[in-house]
């Protein structure tokens, strides 16, 4: 099975990144962790990604607020998916880390979550890789479909209570 990798720009993002790496433990699909600044740390930014393929990882994922640049640099080294996950700063509330990450030029591509939406990145990156895995395809589809049993339970709930 390819593994992801999630790269986060500071560790001030795990407690937003922890959705994404829960995400995965539940679907029991490798991953790695790592912090590395687009900015300050560039280099092994660079080294990280341009061998990704080789080292098995089938997507990455990226988190970073502010100018968050971190998934644009990953992408210029790689043809790997990359998802990135805008963090909320201080600053503007996350849309600057949104716009950054989002606006890549053409042929460059990243697919961008929701402001925080680590749990969002890991699913896609699952998604991802259950296009040549079955296994995980069918986990996924158990996962939706107890999720819409929980939404009907609670739908049959207000139903009895509201419309009797």
């Amino acid at each position: 099975m390819k593994k992801i990798a999630i790269i986060m720009g500071s560790d001030s993002d795990l407690p937003v990144v922890e959705k994404a790496i829960t995400t995965l433990q539940e679907f029991a699909v490798p991953f790695e962790v790592h912090v590395w600044s687009a900015h300050r740390t560039p280099a092994e930014v660079k080294e990280f990604t341009v061998s990704a393929r080789e080292k098995g990882f089938g997507a990455i994922i990226a988190a970073a607020g502010k100018a968050a640049h971190l998934a644009g640099a990953i992408a210029a080294s790689t043809t790997l998916p990359v998802i990135g996950i805008p963090i909320k700063s201080s600053t503007l509330d996350g849309l600057d880390a949104l716009l950054s990450t989002v606006q890549m030029p053409g042929g460059i591509p990243v697919a961008t979550v929701a402001i925080d939406g680590a749990q969002n990145a890991a699913l896609l990156a699952l998604q991802i890789l259950a296009v040549e895995d079955k296994g995980l395809a069918e986990k996924l589809d158990a996962q939706r479909a107890e999720a819409a049993a929980k939404v009907l339970a609670k739908n049959a709930a207000i139903e009895e209570k509201f419309n009797a």
